[in-house]
């Protein structure tokens, strides 16, 4: 919903990774603790929006998303817990997570209604009264002149709002739940919003459509930040989706030379990974499904599509594509040619941390961070990308791969991969953005309305484009990304390719 706006609430969210950042780059264990506490007096003084009216509440916000984003979880509220217990576990150079990903800051939350309808003042207390008499439970009267709705007795048809003439009923719901695709939000006891991590697949999108910065995934960027610090060969991995986000007229070269001042030894394109992927996907997809051994086949790059199907789904499981996500292909290829090296994701999508996390696969990912967390390790150099250019780009991919990044991409580029491979086998595609359409994809395919297909899902609408992790609007990050792939020296990767031994 506010992907690519700059609001109050993101423009704090980016100073909170800044000064996380710029703690991590300056500060030794003496004076760790001391910094930390200064944070949200730094970050909320007279300058702060609505510093008058909530200092001290806009205080204790910041201090939990200061511990969120040192990958701690937020401290319980019903007893005393200092805003640097655990430190000492977070200060350290190698991955540290303390799950769950997704958490919802209570002081924060807003307690938003689920789901309501309510008479604005909108309301002219006409005289045909036209959405009291269509109420089938008599739930609307007229009080003061004006419609009351009775909350006991509405059952949320919507009725009323349909027929109003001036558009007075407002249906009011939680943003963060109607983003949600799994049904994970509900409320505590307090009415606040709460993330069932059962339910939840981590894609982030609660997260930006909260309008009071109430909900946050937690980062790793401190601790990879004391491992640039450390020295030694750390690589960079960045997904597709980078064009753009780091503002209009920045390069490949712009992107590379930055990252290497900050302390990357190399720097190589996740698009790699992809085409190694599209290629043994086109091969799964013509061995396994066109010949009837398997029903259709459901792409495996989008983790949270991937989780989806397992959490809720768990006899489709078996066709879920088993060839490595581009990430992880990517950075098997890195640890193959430098097995010393960490590598370091960057990407657009929360969901990421947890699959360079889980232990069924192994990732060989070190470290995950988003643009945005990229963006502020940037800013807590002082980092100006325009000033920086480095030789040479990144290691060269094909527009197929880097067309990942856009939802619909996968499939073109699996497709593309078909009939070169395969001239006169025709590939049917099915393709779903955003959770809830995803699930939608999944029951039909369950169904058996799906045979033959191949399937692309991706948690966020638009695909990693329009992901958790993001700095630009959709739209302009669709247009950047499109002029990235048709500017490609190649279009579909070469068939020696998927020679590359990775296990």
């Amino acid at each position: 919903m506010f992907r690519g706006i700059e609001t109050p609430v993101r423009d704090m969210r980016r100073k909170v990774f800044e000064e996380v950042a710029r703690i991590a780059y300056e500060s030794d264990t003496e004076s760790l603790k001391n910094d930390i506490e200064e944070v949200p007096y730094k970050l909320v003084n007279e300058e702060t929006e609505n510093y008058k009216r909530g200092v001290y509440r806009l205080r204790a916000i910041t201090r939990e998303r200061v511990r969120l984003a040192m990958g701690m979880s937020l401290r319980p509220e019903d007893k005393l817990v200092h805003l640097t217990a655990g430190i000492e576990e977070s200060n350290i150079s190698e991955k540290y997570y303390e799950p769950p990903l997704m958490q919802v800051i209570p002081s924060a939350c807003a307690s938003c209604e689920e789901n309501m309808y309510e008479v604005s003042n909108m309301c002219k207390g006409c005289a045909a009264h036209p959405c009291r008499e269509v109420c089938p439970k008599d739930a609307i009267s007229m009080v003061d002149g004006h419609s009351y709705i009775d909350q006991e007795k509405c059952i949320k048809c919507g009725r009323c709002k349909s027929v109003c003439p001036y558009d007075a009923i407002a249906k009011k719901v939680r943003p963060c739940q109607q983003a949600c695709g799994v049904n994970a939000i509900g409320s505590d006891k307090l009415g606040r919003a709460k993330i069932d991590p059962d339910k939840c697949v981590s894609c982030g999108m609660c997260m930006v459509s909260c309008p009071f910065g109430a909900i946050s995934d937690k980062s790793q960027i401190f601790q990879l930040v004391r491992a640039l610090k450390e020295g030694g060969e750390i690589v960079a991995i960045i997904a597709p989706a980078f064009v753009g986000q780091f503002g209009p007229n920045i390069t490949p070269r712009n992107i590379k030379a930055a990252l290497q001042e900050l302390g990357f030894s190399d720097v190589y394109e996740v698009a790699l990974g992809a085409d190694i992927g599209a290629i043994a996907e086109a091969h799964h997809y013509v061995k396994k499904v066109v010949t009837g051994e398997l029903p259709f086949l459901l792409t495996s790059c989008c983790p949270s599509w991937s989780v989806l199907t397992k959490k809720y789904f768990p006899d489709l499981v078996g066709e879920v594509s088993q060839e490595l996500t581009p990430m992880v292909a990517t950075a098997r290829t890195v640890k193959k040619e430098k097995p010393e090296a960490k590598v370091v994701f960057i990407g657009p999508c929360a969901a990421k941390k947890l699959e360079a996390s889980r232990r069924t696969v192994r990732s060989d990912v070190d470290f995950v961070v988003t643009y945005e967390e990229l963006q502020a390790m940037f800013d807590a150099k002082k980092i100006d990308l325009t000033k920086y250019e480095a030789e040479s780009s990144f290691h060269n991919a094909t527009g197929a791969g880097r067309g990942y990044a856009c939802a619909g991409g996968v499939a073109e580029a699996i497709e593309k991969c078909v009939n070169e491979y395969y001239p006169g086998v025709e590939v049917h595609i099915e393709h779903a953005e955003g959770l809830a359409e995803c699930k939608k994809t999944l029951m039909l395919a369950k169904a058996g309305k799906m045979n033959g297909c191949l399937i692309e899902g991706m948690g966020c609408p638009g695909g990693c484009i329009a992901g958790a992790g993001t700095n630009i609007p959709v739209a302009k990050a669709k247009k950047a990304l499109a002029d990235f792939v048709k500017n490609s020296s190649k279009s579909i990767p070469p068939k020696e390719l998927e020679e590359i031994e990775l296990e």
